[in-house]
């Protein structure tokens, strides 16, 4: 099974322990990544406000450009970089007429793009290619009895097209995490927004938007939260102590990626969890739970 993979700026930075587990969790399933050659930014939620819609398009689309040369789906594991680049692919497959003037701007740079490839979000080719038996296969230690919030957020089942799971309630994420031999709580938040990138412009946003979404997981006996998105990861994990100090709280809540507790649940090397790069600390819920599965 083989991919181009687009990793986006966030996996390179704050998103890091996101790359970290996420490149050896696909290897343990057998799956081949080419990282694109010379990829950019897709412009992801802010571009189009400055640029406008066209330009950050076309910036999106010389992604797919390069890929296409590989004949390989592209794979996606930032949810504003899917949102970006699935809206980009399927303009060009539904729109002609932006197809054209986005391929005259794209041959400038002499690029051009026939709209041949998908854009593949790594929840879907978990369930849909890889298949939830494979996953099943590969896991060393199975995660029983431990209780974990997926948190899915508000664009990675909202991108267009809505192809893989439903965009009010998810269930793939979820699907992943029993996967893993661990239980999925319910949890009414888990498609709904963490406030984005307002932590900067507007705080309080981020703040309260966080404290709905712990809360609800500390309610329903969540003993981490999971995520696919790297801005909803950050914003739970790096503004949680603010949001304590903001509304009276005391949550202590690990927020990982969902490949840190596959890397986990496969007894991939211990540096694959790439636990250090968390916030809040979450070996306090790890330790005890490795010491209990033996």
């Amino acid at each position: 099974m083989k991919y181009s993979f687009y990793p986006g700026c966030s996996m390179e930075a704050t998103a890091i322990p996101y790359l970290k587990s996420f490149e050896p969790v696909l290897e343990a399933l057998g799956v081949h990544m080419e990282e694109i050659p010379d990829w950019n930014c897709c412009g992801a939620t802010v571009a189009s406000g400055v640029v406008g819609d066209f330009t950050q398009q076309v910036l999106t689309a010389r992604n797919l450009a390069i890929a296409e040369k590989n004949g390989s789906d592209i794979l996606v594991a930032c949810s504003s970089c899917y949102l970006s680049l699935a809206t980009t692919n399927k303009r060009f497959q539904e729109d002609e007429h932006f197809a054209k003037l986005a391929n005259e701007a794209l041959a400038e740079g002499g690029y051009k793009y026939n709209g041949t490839i998908k854009v593949r979000q790594i929840l879907d080719a978990l369930i849909n290619d890889i298949g939830l038996d494979k996953v099943r296969a590969r896991v060393k230690r199975p995660l029983t009895g431990f209780k974990v919030a997926g948190y899915v957020g508000c664009q990675t089942v909202r991108s267009i097209p809505w192809e893989f799971d439903d965009p009010e309630n998810p269930v793939t994420l979820d699907n992943v995490i029993e996967a893993l031999g661990a239980t999925p709580v319910k949890f009414p938040m888990k498609a709904k927004c963490c406030g984005s990138s307002q932590a900067v412009a507007q705080p309080d946003i981020v703040l309260d938007c966080c404290l709905d979404i712990l809360q609800s997981a500390v309610d329903n006996e969540a003993e981490l939260v999971v995520t696919s998105c790297p801005m909803c990861q950050l914003n739970l994990d790096a503004y949680q102590g603010q949001v304590n100090q903001k509304h009276g709280k005391n949550f202590h809540m690990p927020a990982l990626f969902f490949t840190q507790l596959m890397a986990i649940a496969f007894e991939l090397p211990a540096p694959n969890w790439a636990l250090k790069y968390n916030i809040v600390d979450p070996k306090k819920v790890i330790d005890p739970l490795l010491r209990r599965l033996g």
